[in-house]
């Protein structure tokens, strides 16, 4: 009888201890903190497409999800004014080319010709003016004429002598053409409205946008026939070869993270039991306004938030922006 005491008492025994240990193993359970999750989100590089013209989007050559090359056309803008300005160029050029044909092929036949007539009249006149004056001169010295009749007849063949020197000057230069200062004029005339035309067909090739980087169609802004402005942003194309992790870390976290450090994380996006390797890259301070967290009530001190920057060290197939990456706290 006594003996099956002692077996029911340390039975006893046994069993209480056994629910204490329970006990025990479930409040260590229930009292472990969770890991610490620290969430980031997968970002890439991302380009702005936009024109140096204003117009409307005449088409576009590709759409959303589109695969692109550097270099491919994307977008056909319409722009009047550049059409208007090319029209003008054109124009003037004709006209400044004209000019300097004038000025180095000189006066015309015709007009050569007139020049050389008006300095033979010229000749002419000349010729009988001073006959005349030699025989009044004759018929002065014998007193046959008056000193005054004497004096008007040498004053007209002055002027004749005048007149036949203008003509001769007008003759020669039919003959020479433009003076070389005109010439040289005519001549920048024509580079500098051919600088208007350069400057006409640098527009003209703005009409047409390419793409600046390999990469995927992510957004067309306007619509086809809305108007542009210059340099209003067409369209976005993100270069998923140049992709990144952010991630916003507590400073009291940032003891493991250090410039070159490698990290594993998990993107749940892409399979919940696969991890790949990042390396921390860049690490700053983000905004005090936003990241500012106070812990002095609890005897702490006040931490900041830091922005952690990571790249994969492999390539992720399937990796999106916007997808969420995960670092299991160690």
């Amino acid at each position: 009888m006594k003996k099956e005491k002692e077996g029911s008492l340390l039975l006893g025994i046994v069993a209480l201890l056994a629910v204490v240990i329970i006990v025990a193993l479930v409040g260590v359970l229930a009292l472990k903190p969770d890991p610490i999750l620290l969430q980031g989100e997968a970002e890439a590089a991302e380009y702005r497409v936009s024109g140096k013209v204003p117009g409307r989007i005449e088409m576009y050559l590709v759409e959303e999800g589109d695969q692109v090359k550097k270099g491919d056309t994307l977008v056909v803008i319409y722009s009047p004014e550049v059409e208007a300005k090319k029209a003008q160029a054109v124009a003037a050029r004709d006209m400044a080319e004209a000019v300097n044909q004038k000025a180095k092929h000189g006066a015309q036949k015709e007009q050569i010709q007139g020049a050389y007539e008006l300095y033979q009249k010229a000749m002419a006149g000349e010729e009988i003016y001073r006959k005349s004056y030699e025989r009044v001169q004759r018929l002065f010295e014998k007193g046959v004429v008056s000193e005054q009749k004497r004096d008007e007849v040498e004053a007209q063949y002055k002027a004749a002598s005048a007149t036949v020197k203008a003509a001769k000057s007008q003759y020669d230069m039919a003959l020479a053409g433009a003076r070389i200062e005109d010439k040289e004029a005519a001549q920048a005339q024509v580079r500098r409205v051919d600088g208007i035309l350069q400057e006409v067909a640098a527009a003209e090739a703005e009409k047409y946008l390419l793409s600046p980087c390999n990469g995927e169609v992510s957004e067309l802004f306007p619509k086809v026939g809305e108007l542009v402005g210059q340099g209003s942003p067409v369209m976005a194309i993100t270069d998923l070869t140049d992709v990144w992790f952010t991630f916003a870390v507590r400073e009291d976290m940032l003891e493991r993270f250090s410039q070159g450090s490698q990290v594993q994380i998990r993107i749940p996006a892409l399979g919940k039991d696969k991890t790949f390797p990042v390396v921390v890259t860049h690490i700053k301070a983000m905004g005090t306004y936003a990241t500012w967290r106070t812990t002095k009530q609890n005897g702490g001190y006040d931490v900041r938030t830091f922005d952690v920057k990571c790249r994969p060290l492999v390539t992720i197939d399937g990796l999106r922006p916007g997808m969420t990456a995960i670092i299991m706290d160690e």
